[in-house]
């Protein structure tokens, strides 16, 4: 019997239907950094551009929306610590390093088989559930300001800047924090194999579909400096293919972020290698993407310019004069 459905030779198409998008309470901006796949480097960016940015004299707060694999505790060394509530039961961030914290890692059970066992069990509404709990129930007004710190208003209740950590894709959590929030500029994370630059481009087709402003693109692991011969090695492959997808999709290139031991070993010991940095105002043309050759790795994790740089640009887009 003919059930009636057509077949089609045509692959689905997503839907962004248009929803009433929501300001999170006491955040001024929200910059969200996402990557088109995974193992990319996305929260370690992510980490290291929220403290970078705190060097600016604002308050910025870090939001860990990636929920099956949450590395924000681990990164910013709040591991086994869990939040406290206010009086109308909203999460009050965790902090360190300058910067407030939450994650849905804070949330589950701490040790790891358990831990294991609880996220195998959440799909579909559980885990838009856990989204809306962490984007609209977390009292981000409850964080310590520090002394140097200058607000971009007279606000002094709220963050600065939220960047929030997605998770890698373009999938539920992605598209419905695009239909949810009101967000004021998205950084994409990538290495240069030509697998992970064709996943950028789903990425910037979907922050396009769902009206939200792309900042730039961060291009990780770009190449590694042998700590022998001190050659330059582009062990993920040349970055030829990243400079043509910057030519034909018209994004901005923020920087470079090379394959480094100190980057990994101040990861995995909660110390981000920002905390380990000064931030100098230099030059306003001062651009990593333009230096001639390829940066002096050495020196630009000693002084921290890397991650500084980056910062800055974001910035000043999420704060230009309107």
């Amino acid at each position: 019997k003919n059930s009636g459905i057509q077949p089609s030779n045509s692959p689905p198409k997503l839907s962004f239907q248009p929803t009433q998008k929501r300001k999170i309470a006491k955040v001024k901006k929200v910059l969200v950094v996402s990557s088109g796949k995974g193992g990319v480097g996305k929260s370690t960016i992510s980490v290291n551009l929220a403290i970078s940015l705190s060097k600016l004299s604002i308050r910025v707060g870090l939001l860990d929306l990636d929920i099956f694999g949450p590395s924000i505790p681990k990164l910013m060394n709040l591991e086994n610590l869990t939040p406290s509530l206010n009086r109308d039961n909203a999460l009050i961030p965790l902090r360190n390093h300058g910067i407030s914290c939450m994650s849905i890692g804070f949330l589950l059970p701490q040790d790891s088989e358990s831990r294991s066992n609880s996220m195998v069990a959440w799909r579909g509404m559980m885990v838009m559930k856990a989204v809306q709990q962490l984007l609209f129930d977390v009292d981000w007004s409850n964080s310590e300001r520090s002394k140097e710190c200058e607000t971009i208003s007279n606000d002094d209740s709220s963050l600065d800047v939220l960047v929030i950590d997605m998770p890698p894709g373009t999938g539920d959590v992605a598209i419905s924090l695009g239909q949810l929030v009101e967000i004021d500029g998205a950084v994409i994370v990538t290495t240069p194999q030509d697998i992970a630059l064709i996943d950028v481009t789903k990425g910037l087709n979907m922050f396009r579909k769902l009206n939200i402003p792309v900042i730039g693109t961060v291009l990780n692991m770009s190449s590694f400096t042998c700590p022998n011969c001190k050659s330059d090695l582009k062990i993920f492959g040349s970055t030829q293919s990243f400079e043509n997808l910057l030519k034909s999709s018209g994004l901005v290139e923020l920087g470079k972020v090379p394959l480094n031991i100190e980057i990994n070993r101040s990861s995995d010991n909660g110390k981000p290698i920002s905390t380990k940095s000064n931030f100098a105002s230099s030059d306003p043309n001062t651009n990593i993407a333009n230096n001639k050759g390829d940066l002096d790795c050495k020196n630009h994790i000693e002084n921290g310019t890397y991650f500084d740089e980056i910062s800055k640009k974001c910035f000043d887009s999420l704060f230009k004069p309107i």
